[in-house]
């Protein structure tokens, strides 16, 4: 009778133990200027129909009520809190990808992928590139 209760618990214990071994994006992360160093935004990253996005959720630099001018299509003069920035990463081996991501500043848009680095789970690096394989690379960092 012990082992009928023994085994299951035992299995749910590993899949929670291999489960905390894989970093997740999803949470809040603190967005900072390429130009100046300073921490600029917070990005929620979220899960919806199984891909990742990712919306702003404070200005840090700019009045909460900011609007996006140079945003293309639907985003143009719609407010930036609330948007999103990130849209469709899908998770591949131990990354996402296939995504996209639009820079407020300037309205372009660009190819994203994410990860995590030498197993720092609170340092996500985000990679924008453009379609003429030119690309940039930020560290967003967790906020707790």
């Amino acid at each position: 009778m012990k082992m009928k209760i023994i085994i299951p618990f035992v299995a749910v214990m590993a899949f929670a133990t291999a489960s905390l071994g894989q970093a997740s994006p999803i949470g809040v992360w603190k967005t900072i200027d390429d130009n100046t160093g300073e921490a600029k935004s917070h990005v929620e990253i979220y899960e919806k129909g199984g891909k990742l996005y990712g919306k702003i959720v404070k200005l840090l630099k700019s009045a909460p009520d900011k609007i996006c001018e140079e945003c293309p299509g639907k985003k143009k003069g719609k407010p930036l809190m609330g948007m999103n920035v990130i849209e469709g990463l899908e998770p591949h081996k131990d990354y996402w990808k296939n995504g996209t991501i639009m820079d407020p500043e300037n309205g372009n848009e660009y190819g994203c992928s994410a990860w995590f680095e030498d197993g720092k789970a609170d340092e996500l690096k985000v990679r924008g590139k453009h379609w003429t394989g030119l690309y940039r690379t930020q560290t967003w960092y967790r906020v707790n």
